[in-house]
């Protein structure tokens, strides 16, 4: 039904970087619908103004099959398909993301932050914040040089290592996606 082509054009990268915060963080200030699990349907997306016109369905299965990280996912409903952002969400309503809730640190080798020398003073003090998104991420390895690590920056400066065990028998709440990218539910996190 749609064809996808392995492309990163400039009009790829301006998709995919629109559909990134209107699915994270815009679709109720620009009034378009969003389920509490963070699906949109396609109609609605490219009916918005910045795209209407511009892109198509197909357009959209590129940005998606595409991404390196796994930004997005799809699922058919009766008219077309619905899209989501997997995880970076500030949208109160998205509550109802693919969760896997950990119990085990045992389970995970690895769980780490990654940010930049001009955070690291105040992360010292403070902790780590989730700022206006809904959790604060983390990943389950380094950054290797020949893959794509979602919720580590490749221009990260600092990596912060998280003793899982210790951060759950303080009572926070850890998650996993099936993307491989770790999710903790808290405003502040003292380190």
């Amino acid at each position: 039904m749609y064809e996808v082509t392995h492309t990163k054009s400039k009009q790829n990268i301006r998709l995919s970087k629109f559909l990134s915060w209107l699915l994270r963080h815009g679709a109720v200030k620009d009034q378009i619908p969003i389920g509490s699990d963070g699906f949109v349907s396609v109609k609605h997306i490219l009916n918005h103004p910045t795209l209407r016109g511009n892109f198509t369905e197909n357009d959209i299965i590129k940005v998606v099959e595409n991404d390196e990280k796994t930004r997005f996912a799809v699922r058919p409903n009766k008219e077309s398909f619905d899209v989501r952002a997997n995880q970076g969400h500030s949208i109160d309503l998205v509550k109802e993301l693919e969760l896997i809730p950990i119990t085990r640190p045992d389970s995970f080798k690895c769980v780490v932050h990654s940010t930049f020398l001009t955070n690291w003073d105040k992360i010292k003090v403070e902790g780590l914040h989730r700022m206006k998104r809904n959790h604060i991420h983390f990943a389950q390895s380094l950054l290797d040089t020949n893959t794509v690590t979602s919720g580590l920056r490749k221009n990260a400066e600092i990596f912060i290592y998280i003793n899982l065990k210790c951060a759950l028998e303080k009572g926070l709440k850890f998650f996993f996606l099936l993307m491989e990218l770790f999710l903790v539910q808290v405003t502040t996190m003292d380190m």
